[in-house]
């Protein structure tokens, strides 16, 4: 499971991104968000993402920001290689990148001048909003749902809205699940499958079903074991004790930030059946694939349903091939 990552053309610190125009959409436009609503007056001209990767909806468009926030494993621009194709056809500069997920460069967005800032994928505080709202209207992440929970699908459409293209966003949804759909039907053994996405993390850290992680895993016909909604509760996922790990014992699991020299799980673990029979697939965070099965978007995801998905069939039917 191994993809060269692909060269990306650097150029000067972003410029202005030209917005397509859209007939379909007249401004003001209104989202509602967890700490209230945003209002658009005009097209946006100057987009900064703080969310984690909200600018692969935006380059899905079309649209290239002209500042992004850096997630892991540190790219140009923050730009992935399944959206450098993006970036190329919108003709638009690499994005500048200010600041990180360890903290919000509020200076260095201010110098940005933007006329909308994303935050749809984070877990901004209601005092990280405000003074982000004070530089440009700020769409943060939706309300009722889990910090870091936002869903492709919902990030997409809403990307298309605040920039003034819901029926382009609309089409690009329909394409991807339509790919989703073609992967069922090709693989009909993942249908009531069990799977989980899982982390080294101060023990193992599981993702749960209000994770974009553990969505992908269900939106192709696997189950989550049964407990780990009840685990995560009202975040999206959570580190398991030993008593609780036979929640691992499953017919495939994703090791997130993992390779196969590490000893992850414990050794309770790696007494059972999924580990034995070698029904694991592990997610290098130095490899691409790896980067995107934590980096689910309208963008990420046709490469992961191509590189991932026949991993994953391989495993269900028998575990690790030679």
């Amino acid at each position: 499971m191994v993809l060269l990552v692909a060269g990306c053309s650097a150029g000067d610190d972003g410029g202005e991104a030209e917005a397509p125009s859209s007939e379909a959409t007249s401004f003001p436009v209104t989202i509602e968000h967890t700490y209230g609503s945003a209002t658009i007056s005009e097209q946006p001209e100057r987009v900064v993402t703080v969310g984690l990767m909200d600018q692969d909806a935006l380059l899905a468009l079309g649209i290239v920001p002209v500042a992004t926030t850096e997630w892991f494993s540190a790219q140009p621009g923050s730009i992935h290689p399944w959206a450098t194709d993006e970036l190329e056809a919108a003709g638009g500069e690499l994005p500048e990148v200010v600041g990180d997920s360890s903290a919000i460069n509020f200076e260095g967005i201010l110098e940005q001048d933007p006329d909308l800032i994303l935050a749809l994928y984070s877990g901004i505080s209601e005092e990280d909003y405000q003074r982000l709202s004070d530089i440009a209207p700020t769409v943060a992440q939706p309300e009722g749902q889990v910090d870091y929970g936002i869903g492709w699908e919902e990030l997409t459409r809403t990307v298309g809205e605040a920039v003034g293209m819901p029926d382009e966003a609309d089409d690009l949804i329909a394409d991807v699940e339509a790919q989703f759909e073609a992967a069922r039907t090709e693989y009909p053994e993942f249908a009531g499958a069990t799977a989980v996405m899982a982390m080294p993390y101060e023990g193992v850290f599981v993702y749960g079903p209000d994770d974009p992680r553990g969505r992908f895993l269900t939106e192709l016909g696997f189950e989550l074991p049964a407990g780990i909604a009840d685990l995560a509760g009202d975040s999206f996922g959570a580190s398991l004790s030993e008593e609780q790990v036979d929640l691992l014992d499953v017919d495939v699991i994703v090791w997130i930030d993992s390779s196969e020299t590490d000893e992850v799980g414990g050794p309770l673990y790696r007494s059972l059946p999924v580990h034995t029979e070698g029904r694991e697939v592990f997610a290098d965070s130095e490899d691409p694939v790896g980067v995107a099965t934590s980096f689910v978007t309208v963008l990420s995801l046709p490469f992961l349903l191509e590189e991932l998905v026949p991993v994953l069939a391989d495993r269900v039917d028998g575990g690790a091939s030679d």
